[in-house]
């Protein structure tokens, strides 16, 4: 198989079930922002943290995959082939939030993203992952899409938050807490 093709360089791509759509169509937008937080998982997972959070990692890596064809495969067509995403992932995803918060103190105020290198990349993963929700419900808004893929990105988001400050309890990296700064005055500034 080769890797280029030549048939985007027009600007369009191909769906999975057929038909072609310009690359800034919102199904790609929203397939490619996952596609996107795919990679930065694998960022993480380059880095040495404990073996747990590199199989729940690589579990979430393959789920994408599955959200990414699903995304990229509108909801009425003809793909008998295809997977498309129920609602075991998001409960798995729940179960290992509910595991690590076993470990975590509890929150009592915000803290600041960041830690060790993987915990804070991350933290960045989580704001990807808000993104590709955001990108997916303004999806669903034109076009209906599995709606199993919001309740996943949703519920993905909070786990890695979890699991970033997890791995920084894990390394012994303890959290900064968010304090509130007064506002420098003109008179503060002398």
């Amino acid at each position: 198989m080769k890797i280029y093709t030549k048939t985007g360089d027009n600007g369009e791509t191909s769906l999975f079930a057929g038909g072609r759509v310009p690359k800034h169509d919102p199904r790609v937008d929203a397939y490619g922002t996952v596609d996107e937080l795919n990679s930065l998982l694998g960022v993480v997972r380059a880095h040495a943290i404990p073996q747990q959070a590199q199989d729940w990692l690589e579990d979430i890596q393959n789920d994408l995959f599955v959200i990414g064809a699903d995304l990229a495969t509108p909801l009425d067509a003809q793909a008998d082939w295809l997977v498309r995403l129920d609602d075991q992932p998001t409960l798995n995803l729940e179960a290992a939030i509910d595991q690590m918060d076993n470990d975590l103190a509890p929150l009592k105020a915000f803290i600041l993203p960041g830690g060790t290198l993987p915990a804070a990349t991350l933290h960045v993963a989580r704001t990807v992952c808000r993104r590709a929700e955001r990108v997916a419900t303004q999806l669903n808004d034109a076009k209906d899409i599995n709606v199993a893929i919001l309740r996943y990105l949703n519920r993905l988001s909070d786990f890695l938050f979890t699991l970033a400050r997890w791995v920084n309890l894990q390394a012994g990296e303890s959290e900064t807490k968010w304090s509130v700064r007064p506002a420098k005055t003109e008179s503060s500034q002398d």
